[in-house]
């Protein structure tokens, strides 16, 4: 197993800045996502990674080898693309076998790798179909099945899973995951859709205008976004302008202080090195909240208090809008007993580690 290492890497078309200085590294093993909006560099990333365009600036190494101008041949790079590039006079195995012929593997080993990546894909029996007798979930297992039949050193993924529908995807989430695991293969992922990248990543990279705005784990990017951008992209919050009032259980710095939104008060203990006269930014998730009849909260316990304007009922899950003295938040109600709660008072409370405080 290798690591992938980008440092101070860049991509300009005239003008046009595509990749601004993005300095980071994919370790050995792992599934390493890049994810941002359409337009932010994530796929010219990739395809530099893969070699198929040519870095401004920078470096790209595949362990302690200089890659930066390897052509994509030499790379050992297994890639799977978003149109899955099929050929469609091929059958499944003859599609698989065509980068190995590419690189004279002699017929019998041919044969078993064909073979080994047909049955690691679940495709074993599909070997003499074509293309076009396979489902779209067929055709993208024979995809990944041909850029991992010569056993590559660095596995890239451009956004595999966009075409299927959502049932497809989550069953092919799991193929994925296990094959880059069964290989113990480095792989770079690039997607927009953020339920992949929090369900597979191993380290999570969120690019913005060819920059990176932060990396790490799944869960410390949604529940600890280092600005607006980042937790808005991740997953629906409700932002209120908030300033820190006064520590609420003394001076230590792990202990809640208290925050004044315009829907109410709140506890925080992500802020404990924010001053009180900055202009901040609360972010709560609408999943955090806990809604509860107004009267059984106690008035002087933390708390947004309003009345419930909106519900939509989703089955598992239920969408409400409350009217918090003129602001509007969101709130997701888990298994809900009720169609609909609208006109209900309620008093919205979340635990204080929920309440992150970033800048305006």
């Amino acid at each position: 197993m290798i690591s992938v290492t980008l440092e101070n890497l860049c991509k300009t078309y005239g003008q046009t800045v595509a990749v601004d200085g993005v300095t980071l590294e994919a370790p050995k093993g792992g599934l390493t996502f890049l994810l941002g909006p359409s337009g932010c560099g994530k796929t010219t990333i990739l395809r530099m990674i893969a070699g198929f365009l040519e870095p401004s600036a920078g470096v790209i190494r595949f362990g302690d080898r200089d890659v930066t101008s390897l052509s994509a041949e030499k790379r050992d790079c297994g890639m799977v693309f978003q149109s899955y590039a099929l050929w469609p006079h091929m059958t499944v195995a003859q599609n698989v076998a065509f980068g190995l012929e590419v690189r004279k593997v002699p017929t019998a080993e041919m044969r078993k790798r064909v073979g080994e990546a047909l049955e690691m894909v679940r495709m074993g029996t599909y070997a003499e179909r074509k293309p076009n007798q396979l489902s779209g979930g067929q055709q993208q297992r024979v995809a990944l099945a041909r850029a991992i039949v010569y056993r590559p050193d660095v596995l890239l993924l451009d956004e595999p899973l966009s075409n299927l529908d959502a049932k497809l995807r989550l069953e092919m989430r799991g193929e994925i995951r296990r094959i880059v695991d069964d290989l113990r293969v480095t792989a770079i992922y690039v997607t927009h859709d953020q339920k992949e990248s929090l369900s597979l990543a191993d380290k999570m990279v969120v690019l913005r205008d060819g920059r990176i705005e932060q990396v790490g784990g799944p869960r410390e990017l949604y529940e600890r976004p280092c600005n607006r951008f980042v937790a808005e992209f991740l997953g629906e919050t409700n932002f209120l302008a908030a300033t820190i009032d006064v520590a609420a259980h003394g001076s230590i710095s792990s202990s809640p202080r208290l925050v004044k939104t315009s829907a109410g008060i709140l506890e925080t203990t992500t802020a404990s090195d924010r001053s009180t006269s900055a202009s901040l930014v609360a972010s709560v998730r609408p999943e955090s909240l806990r809604m509860h009849p107004e009267h059984s909260v106690a008035a002087d316990r933390p708390a947004l208090r309003g009345v419930v304007a909106e519900s939509t009922y989703l089955g598992e899950v239920a969408q409400h809008r409350v009217d918090c003295k003129g602001t509007q938040i969101k709130v997701f109600e888990l298994n809900p007993r009720h169609l609909s709660r609208r006109g209900e008072p309620v008093a919205l409370t979340v635990d204080a580690d929920q309440v992150v405080m970033l800048d305006r």
